[in-house]
């Protein structure tokens, strides 16, 4: 039997790859919200191997909590969800104005 690596396997299998990031979808996330987390989870799954998958969707929510609610988390996570998400297309994203941003307008 061949042995495969991940990427290997999504680019023959991609439709089974497909159906499998589907049961990570979670039950009241919008379709805009899951197809943004989803392509950010397709994007990394090469990156994670099948026992680190619980972290890589903790990943991806960190990510989607920043785009789509404004949620801050500390530098040093900001900036890994933040590069796995380069390339990484949300349509019509909300855009915050933080609190730091506010009490400069006050100044």
């Amino acid at each position: 039997m061949e042995d495969l690596s991940l990427d290997d396997f999504l680019r023959r299998n991609r439709e089974l790859a497909d159906l499998s990031l589907e049961q990570l979808r979670g039950l009241s996330e919008s379709d805009k919200h899951w197809t943004a987390r989803r392509s950010f989870l397709a994007r990394n799954l090469p990156h994670y191997p099948r026992e680190r998958m619980d972290y890589l969707v903790a990943l991806s929510m960190v990510w989607a909590n920043h785009i789509f609610m404004g949620c801050r988390y500390s530098d040093h996570l900001m900036e890994k969800v933040l590069d796995m998400a380069d390339g990484v297309d949300v349509e019509d994203a909300p855009c915050f104005t933080t609190r730091d941003e506010i009490m400069k307008q006050k100044r």
